[in-house]
């Protein structure tokens, strides 16, 4: 089992998540967050750190995304390691509120 980030994570990307990883399998792209299941050693930690509830356990994740589990997967070869908090776009609490099935069609690739 990994942890996955799923749509509630688009345009928020708040990175406190990755304070707290200690494998640093967090990865980054333009406005949105990915775990690297090869790195992820299923510890939770981040979970109770993100503030719109984006990551699920992989066997948790609601039926709509899980297409998120092989997203996180593909995203993780391609983007560069994330290991310190940064700020959150100017717009992320506008963006907190929207649904997640709202968000998917604005992930940057």
């Amino acid at each position: 089992m990994t942890y996955v980030v799923t749509a509630a994570c688009i345009n928020c990307k708040y990175t406190d998540c990755v304070e707290v990883c200690p494998v640093d399998c967090f990865v980054e792209g333009k406005n949105f967050l990915a775990i690297d299941p090869a790195l992820c050693v299923d510890c939770h930690l981040c979970v109770p750190e993100c503030p719109v509830e984006a990551i699920y356990p992989e066997e948790e994740i609601p039926e709509d995304q899980q297409h998120y589990i092989a997203l996180n997967a593909e995203l993780s070869k391609g983007w560069q390691p994330i290991t310190e908090v940064k700020d959150a776009p100017a717009d992320a609490d506008e963006w907190a509120s929207v649904e997640p099935s709202k968000k998917e069609d604005k992930l940057i690739r």
